[in-house]
């Protein structure tokens, strides 16, 4: 019962993360682009500028309510379905959180009223500035939820406190510097403006395909070219550098998604198709590329990776260390004190401290980790290892559609150099049905991340079936419909509003309205001075 009230209590968290993600992407990188285009109205005093700001800043601002609301029901989840996990390290998971909301969503908010309604009522640079603080604000936002997320990852600046059993902060800073957090903010921050860019690049390109809004759709795509091709070269050295800190801090992960079983001989080869097997541990049909493993993983040609069989030996061994870990925990709590450790005690304690989650995986078989059985101790091993197939296919989609949004972007950017961006109609319709593949890329990307971390919440310190409330089975089916009903409603409200904005097109600004000269025939029969807006 316990094990389905985990899953059940993973399956709302993934789907309520998954809605809310299907809105920050695309927010962090119209921020920016928004940001670019009333830069350049400022500089040049074109109104064409300013009419495209005002476009893509309404579809901003529809995308953004609707990321606010379906963000802020994720944060009240934590001390709905994971009391135990947000006792065992609120301290140091809520602090970003609370920074997150106090300095950068009251910041971007604010910042948001002041761009869409503060065209008449501030200048041109002050409301420039004030939108990009909006961006920035939005940026922020992000940076502080990656921080958290990057902690789970890799827990730096933190220690356990027996006297209190719970995480404890003793290094904030490092927790803020942590590199993990860092290589994580930035690579999802790049593949939000590659999401921005592929969108209005592919929305240009069906204004061009109608012949509508010519002007606007080819000075968009150009902007979004420049940018998108740009974001999409940083994504891919970014996804190196997580890579690189998988290897160092998340050994089973890199290894669940390479499907690499047993240890390669340095520099490891890079599988780059193959069917993984998790019942036979193997890979049936691999298909390598030499020496590219050993250059991602280790940025060497000496330096071995290891595969899953070394790994789940060496989970072995940090488990029997956090059993006498656990004993001396055991021993801590009898002796009753705290207020002060006995030395002995503490020592003891500390010698093995680090491996205590390793310890808790056995939590899953037997009530006290001390009383295992030795098979019991290899199960718990072998479940460090996440289901290797999601994995492995879903690295594979993320780094495909990666190159796809390389190639696009910089097909636009050259025919934008050459002014020939309508000349293709075929790559003009693959721009508008690529509008969906950003989604499908950091989705994956996503499950990467999160799904390649099982079976810890936090990375060797607390398993995630230890994390979740003692909440029933109905209350959970419950809340999982609730809330896919109530986010289904807001996705398809979202879709409607912002197609309809897309259909209308921009609005013309006064300066763009066609003036009729007035003739005597014209006045005679009254007709109007001003023809219509298109």
């Amino acid at each position: 019962m316990e094990l389905d009230i985990v899953s059940l209590s993973r399956l709302q968290f993934a789907l309520t993360a998954l809605y809310h993600f299907l809105f920050v992407p695309l927010t962090l990188g119209l921020s920016i682009l928004v940001a670019i285009m009333e830069t350049i109205y400022v500089m040049t005093g074109r109104v064409v500028w300013r009419q495209m700001t005002k476009f893509w800043g309404t579809l901003f601002g529809i995308n953004f309510v609707m990321g606010v609301a379906t963000g802020i029901v994720m944060e009240f989840q934590f001390g709905m379905n994971w009391s135990y996990y947000s006792h065992y390290v609120g301290d140091i998971f809520g602090a970003p959180l609370a920074i997150e909301g106090l300095m950068a969503f009251f910041l971007e908010a604010t910042f948001v009223g002041l761009f869409f309604f503060g065209w008449d009522k501030l200048t041109q640079v002050k409301h420039l500035i004030a939108t990009w603080l909006m961006a920035i604000g939005t940026n922020f936002s992000a940076l502080w939820i990656l921080i958290a997320n990057g902690w789970m990852q890799n827990p730096v600046g933190a220690a356990f406190n027996p006297q209190t059993m719970r995480m404890e902060v003793n290094d904030f800073f490092a927790v803020l510097t942590n590199p993990v957090a860092q290589a994580k903010f930035v690579h999802t921050v790049s593949a939000g403006y590659v999401c921005g860019a592929i969108f209005v690049l592919g929305i240009s390109a069906w204004y061009l395909l109608k012949g509508r809004h010519v002007d606007l759709a080819k000075r968009s795509m150009t902007v979004a070219a420049s940018f998108g091709l740009a974001s999409s070269l940083s994504v891919v050295v970014l996804g190196d550098e997580s890579g690189y800190l998988s290897n160092e801090h998340q050994k089973m992960k890199l290894a669940a998604i390479e499907a690499m079983w047993e240890t390669e001989p340095a520099p490891a080869p890079f599988t780059a198709f193959g069917f993984p097997d998790q019942d036979a541990r193997e890979t049936h049909y691999a298909v390598h590329i030499p020496i590219v493993m050993g250059l991602i993983g280790t940025r060497s040609l000496t330096e071995e990776v290891p595969g899953i069989n070394d790994l789940v030996k060496r989970a072995e061994t940090r488990i029997r260390q956090g059993i006498l870990a656990y004993d001396a925990l055991e021993s801590i709590r009898l002796a009753g004190s705290t207020t002060h450790l006995d030395p002995e005690l503490k020592q003891a304690f500390e010698a093995n401290g680090s491996e205590l989650g390793y310890a808790l995986l056995l939590k899953r078989y037997v009530d006290d980790p001390r009383q295992a059985s030795e098979e019991q101790i290899t199960k718990a091993a072998w479940d460090t290892v996440p289901h290797v197939a999601p994995l492995f296919w879903s690295f594979r989609v993320m780094v495909g559609l990666g190159m796809l949004f390389i190639a696009l972007t910089a097909a636009f950017f050259w025919l934008s150099a050459r002014h020939r961006l309508e000349q293709h109609r075929w790559l003009l319709k693959l721009a508008v049905l690529a509008i969906p593949l950003p989604w499908v890329a950091i989705e994956a990307g996503w499950l990467v991340a999160e799904y390649g971390r099982q079976p810890w919440v936090i990375e060797g310190v607390l398993p995630t079936a230890m994390a979740v409330s003692n909440l029933g089975i109905k209350t959970l089916l419950l809340s999982i419909a609730g809330f896919v009903a109530i986010y289904s409603v807001l996705f398809v409200v979202e879709m409607k509003l912002m197609l309809k904005a897309v259909r209308q097109g921009p609005e013309l600004e006064p300066e763009q309205v066609p003036v009729v000269t007035p003739t005597l025939a014209s006045v005679a029969t009254r007709q109007p001075l001003y023809a219509p807006a298109e």
